[in-house]
């Protein structure tokens, strides 16, 4: 299915039914009095977090969403039937905002947790509410209201715990299918991923954690270079970012240094607070040069980049270094659960 992380769509909760006016007709019972009923309430309309839906996708082609409307009241004091309430499925990490005001009216991200987005209109009063010691046959009764009319917009940031930043080709989705079990499509060309992936990273029993990887970000990505930056948001609610770097990269003039200034300088770009967020260095595919090289050139870059957080060498091909990596990871993790 194709991945899709925003929609628009359209709500309208159902109206309230009206309410009824009427009299008591009875044989041997004049002026039998008012006896019209109520109508129902509108239905509303609620979305819900479904934990088996990763995708908006299935809003590509219906995009109205009608609650049910109340019935009418009727006579002998019988209320309407209220309409049905609308349950509308979404992926956990979903963000709702109301298109026309910008407001934020919610973001889903419990499993089950439910937003109502648009209320159903409230019943009509029948004649019967009316009356009183001064006036014994109202013929006074009162519609039903409309239900709320909203134009939504819905964003979903995936949920996980760990993203993995990087240029194409860095390795990251060598690193996802290593120490998970996605599995990501890897190839030797660049934009091999082409939509966030996430993988569940089983460190021990009952200890793990969710790694997401994004497509890599290229210069200019700001300006809508190569995939621009519109998967960065799904790394909005990530606690911690891996860096990921080929520290071999092809004989094409290639600097690792320079490359990573140029992501940090995109991220900065597109979110100041993305960019403070925690990050470490995953320099990558060490298998790829002669071990007397390694160390060398791993020192080399951490020196030029001036870095003084984390730093871990790893093969994702071959899984060096990669357990070292996730159980680094799931103890920081703990260690930042309010984070």
């Amino acid at each position: 299915m194709k991945f899709i992380d925003e929609v628009t769509i359209r709500v309208e909760a159902g109206d309230g039914g009206n309410g009824c006016m009427s009299f008591r007709r009875e044989k041997y019972i004049p002026f039998g009095g008012p006896d019209g009923g109520d109508g129902g309430r509108g239905g509303s309309v609620y979305l819900v977090a479904d934990p088996s839906l990763n995708t908006l996708a299935d809003f590509r082609h219906k995009r109205l969403f009608r609650g049910g409307r109340g019935h009418n009241g009727a006579g002998a004091n019988r209320t309407g039937r209220d309409g049905d309430d609308l349950f509308i499925n979404v992926p956990r990490g979903t963000l709702v905002v109301d298109r026309d005001t910008g407001e934020t009216i919610g973001d889903l991200v419990e499993a089950g947790q439910r937003l109502c987005v648009a209320h159903g209109g409230d019943s009509g009063r029948g004649n019967t509410r009316f009356k009183s010691s001064t006036n014994r046959a109202p013929r006074r009764f009162t519609p039903g209201t409309p239900g709320e009319v909203r134009e939504l917009r819905m964003e979903l940031k995936v949920l996980a715990d760990v993203g993995l930043l990087g240029l194409p080709n860095a390795g990251k989705s060598t690193l996802l299918r290593s120490v998970s079990s996605a599995k990501p499509k890897v190839a030797d060309y660049p934009f091999t991923t082409l939509y966030p992936v996430l993988g569940v990273v089983d460190v021990a029993q009952q200890k793990s954690f969710v790694l997401a990887d994004i497509p890599g970000l290229i210069e200019g990505a700001a300006q809508g270079a190569g995939l621009g930056i519109q998967f960065l948001k799904h790394l909005a609610r990530t606690r911690l970012l891996l860096h990921v770097i080929d520290i071999a990269p092809y004989n094409d003039g290639t600097d690792p240094v320079s490359d990573v200034r140029k992501i940090i300088a995109e991220v900065e770009a597109f979110s100041a607070e993305l960019a403070r967020r925690p990050r470490w260095l995953v320099l990558n595919k060490i298998d790829l040069l002669p071990p007397e090289q390694r160390n060398r050139r791993c020192e080399e870059i951490v020196q030029l980049l001036d870095w003084h957080g984390p730093v871990f060498r790893i093969s994702a091909a071959s899984g060096e270094g990669t357990r070292e990596l996730a159980f680094k990871v799931m103890e920081y993790l703990e260690q930042h659960k309010d984070g």
